[in-house]
């Protein structure tokens, strides 16, 4: 009900502009009739327009903007993409009703068609500010990017040693189980000095249960397909190398052979990869891009709030969301 008072005190304002009186159809002016007063459609709107009708207001004109944007292009990804989240959610929660509760207290959504129209604008936000961060990579950025990041895909194969740890054991029983690892870790290098062969060992010792019967053979990989560690330590071996020292990734202790590499790819036939790469980049590194994407994208649309007090919350919302991920992103740092 929140709701539809909430829009139907906007379509008012917005078919009467600023400075006019809103107006029933009836023309009646009371709400509400008490045995010392009343309410009018005027107080009830003030007092709607102060505690609810930006959020409402954003919701609408970025709804018949995104929908202007991508029309029908966005439907199927947008669905997978909701359907995808309601599923993760439930299994998290059980019941609808038990998701419901959550998204009632952290988004005002309280039914499932809400919750679904709820999520499919914030996918089409997040696109738009996608997209408006690709807008704004330039070609030097590009072919920074392509010269420092992009290799030839590389062929390697690992042997990986994992910390038998549990989550019922203290820091310092993980410690210890970590400690064994790296030292199991070394063991394997010193044997690989001595002169015994890679595939045998990754047979004997790694834990990755889908290379261990291949020797340890990872096929080839791309920039960004492996944890930085390890991407950076192949990158630093020759063909037929094999790392001297364990590499710490999140799931243990690898020992790395690199096999083989291929031809670093042409500039085209990367760039959109690397054009995705960098807008990933900006956006995890500057939280305002998330603010100043969508703002920009109201004023391509010519946005004009007539309401001086709306437009003043407008501004202020603004600039406090630019100051709170500004603040966020420093602590992130720190």
């Amino acid at each position: 009900m929140k709701k539809i008072l909430i829009g139907s005190f906007i379509v008012f304002f917005l078919a009467t502009g600023c400075g006019k009186v809103a107006k029933l159809e009836n023309g009646q002016d009371a709400v509400v009739t008490l045995s010392n007063g009343s309410i009018s459609v005027d107080d009830l709107y003030e007092n709607v327009k102060n505690k609810y009708a930006l959020n409402s207001l954003l919701e609408m004109m970025d709804k018949q903007i995104l929908e202007k944007k991508y029309g029908k292009d966005l439907m199927e990804e947008e669905k997978s993409e909701v359907e995808s989240q309601i599923s993760s959610w439930l299994d998290t929660f059980g019941t609808e009703q038990l998701l419901l509760q959550q998204t009632q207290s952290y988004f005002g959504v309280s039914t499932m068609e809400g919750l679904r129209e709820y999520l499919s604008l914030q996918f089409r936000r997040n696109k738009a500010v996608e997209d408006y961060v690709k807008e704004n990579i330039t070609d030097k950025e590009i072919q920074k990017y392509y010269d420092d990041e992009i290799f030839g895909d590389i062929k390697a194969s690992h042997i990986l040693i994992e910390p038998d740890v549990t989550d019922d054991m203290t820091t310092a029983e993980k410690t210890a189980a970590e400690e064994e690892a790296l030292k199991t870790a070394e063991e394997v290098i010193t044997k690989l000095k001595n002169g015994e062969k890679f595939e045998d060992l990754a047979k004997q010792y790694s834990k990755d249960d889908d290379t261990k019967d291949k020797g340890g053979d990872l096929g080839y990989f791309s920039h960004g397909k492996m944890e930085d560690s390890f991407e950076k330590a192949t990158l630093k071996l020759k063909n037929g190398e094999y790392t001297t020292e364990p590499v710490k990734t999140s799931y243990g202790y690898h020992i790395i052979l690199r096999v083989d590499q291929k031809e670093k790819p042409e500039l085209k036939s990367v760039k959109s990869e690397i054009i995705d790469n960098l807008m990933e980049q900006k956006i995890d590194d500057d939280s305002t891009l998330q603010i100043t994407g969508l703002d920009e994208l109201r004023k391509e649309y010519k946005m004009d709030i007539q309401d001086k007090e709306l437009k003043t919350q407008y501004e202020t919302y603004i600039q406090n969301a630019l100051n709170e991920a500004k603040d966020n992103d420093k602590n992130s740092e720190e």
